[in-house]
């Protein structure tokens, strides 16, 4: 087949295709001009009025979004209430302005750098001292931001094995210092030691400038669990052991450093929890002395430290969320609490557990029910919802702003949830208002008490914690 052949071929072929086109085409064209022509005679009747009323097509009705009104008596209702509480209403509008402004403020302010100053060769020169225990994790978690925020940071242990602990942390800005307060002579040498060694010339490395080190500050962080019981049960030795650890021991601590706080100009700080103390909460009075006796205790110690420069700031702290890191030490330390709860209800007189071990136990076991990872000074009892806490970089910043601020630093810092309110509560409302905001329930005792049935817990379901039962303060198993 020549080619010309095949040419007339594809031409025969693609014939079909082109008709095919061209017809489509001219069909779309007649629809359109069909389509315009009617629209045309339709509007040319309807405006004509040759057609009659039922003839004509019916215009569909509108959609209109129903208005809703209040009445006008709620109103009335809401601005006679307004104008009959006065006083309450400037309150909530207040609170409501200030808060609002508050959020405003902090999420329009631009961020800090907060980073320790440097020597001029470019090596740490900060140090903070930190006396506390290196296996709670307000202490444990504060001593790892200040390092990584530029700082040298010393924890004082008395043991080896807190100094292996120390150790384990793998820091190299993380240090143990060796301090035994019982020991006078042995505390002196070592503050003598530790003086000696920040004001001799440091050299990073060889052949870089010499620079001195510069005391910062020094953070007095107390334990924070406490024996908890009836007034009447803590006998004078429990009394006399908490206090010398954490009243003495923190005073001692402090007054082996203040020659060297005084040398360097340092600031200290002293941290406590402040949600129970503030309620005065059954069963913790050990708790509300000692935070009370601190509290004094740095009230004193700034008044005479003030006019030699030296400032002391009191920490009142809240409720923390430490992650989920912690949950499972804090879970089984709850429940060894609550063991040990029940092991001591069953060594007291019958006589004190009808008084108390009801509303003890309802206590003790309603902190278990509303655990939620918190700080041990940061879940509320009685029942009430679990506390969601501040994260714990509000406590790195503040007390990061506390050392290093240029001005004169607060002298009581509230950092954590419900630090300030519940001071309020407690200062402000009626025990009967916060009795029954924390679930607590009135005791009844005389010979009526022991007239009708006992609510308390016998032996028998106290010794039921094997089957993984709770006692509420009715007697009942949940």
């Amino acid at each position: 087949m020549s080619s010309d052949d095949q040419y007339f071929l594809d031409v025969l072929s693609s014939i079909p295709n082109d008709v095919r086109r061209y017809s489509m085409d001219v069909a779309e064209a007649i629809d359109r001009h069909v389509d315009q022509v009617v629209g045309i005679l339709r509007d040319t009747l309807t405006s004509s009025g040759l057609l009659p009323p039922t003839a004509l097509p019916k215009i569909p009705p509108r959609m209109s979004r129903p208005s809703v009104s209040l009445p006008r008596r709620y109103y009335e209702s809401v601005i006679r209430w307004i104008s009959r509480h006065k006083l309450l209403t400037a309150g909530i509008v207040t609170l409501v302005a200030g808060r609002g402004c508050y959020m405003l403020y902090m999420y329009m302010r631009p961020g800090k750098r907060r980073r320790a100053r440097r020597a001029g060769n470019g090596a740490r020169k900060e140090v903070v001292v930190i006396a506390g225990s290196i296996q709670e994790p307000l202490c444990k978690s504060l001593a790892l931001d200040l390092e990584r925020r530029g700082f040298i940071v010393y924890i004082v242990v008395n043991s080896m094995d807190e100094e292996q602990l120390v150790h384990q942390e793998s820091r190299a800005d993380i240090r143990p210092l060796t301090i035994d307060i019982t020991e006078p002579s042995m505390t002196h040498a070592a503050i003598e030691r530790f003086t000696k060694f920040l004001l001799s010339p440091q050299h990073p490395f060889p052949g870089a400038h010499a620079h001195h080190l510069r005391l910062t500050g020094f953070i007095l962080i107390p334990n924070t669990i406490y024996p908890s019981g009836p007034l009447e049960m803590l006998s004078p030795e429990i009394w006399s052991d908490t206090l010398n650890v954490k009243v003495l021991g923190s005073v001692a601590t402090t007054q082996a450093f203040l020659r060297t706080i005084s040398a360097f100009k340092a600031r200290i700080l002293i941290l406590t929890p402040n949600i129970i103390p503030s309620l005065s909460l059954p069963f913790h009075g050990i708790e509300s002395a000692v935070v009370s006796s601190l509290g004094a205790y740095a009230a004193t110690l700034r008044a005479e430290l003030a006019p030699g420069g030296i400032n002391v700031s009191l920490f009142k702290l809240g409720a923390f969320d430490y992650g989920t890191s912690n949950t499972h030490h804090a879970r089984n330390h709850q429940q060894q609490q609550l063991q040990s709860t029940r092991a001591d209800l069953l060594t007291w007189p019958t006589s004190a557990r009808n008084l108390y071990g009801g509303a003890y136990l309802a206590q003790e076991s309603s902190n278990k029910k509303t655990w939620s990872g918190q700080s041990e000074h940061g879940t509320l009892v009685g029942g009430t919802p679990p506390v969601r806490g501040s994260p714990l970089r509000d406590l790195h910043y503040a007390v990061f702003d506390a050392l290093t601020m240029t001005s004169r630093p607060k002298a009581i810092w509230h950092v954590g949830r419900g630090s300030l309110l519940y001071e309020y509560v407690g200062r402000w409302a009626p025990p009967g208002i916060v009795g029954r905001m924390l679930g607590m329930r009135g005791v009844t005792s005389g010979p009526s008490a022991s007239a009708r049935p006992s609510r308390v817990p016998s032996q028998t379901q106290l010794s039921e914690e094997e089957n993984g039962g709770w006692v509420t303060d009715a007697g009942a198993m949940v």
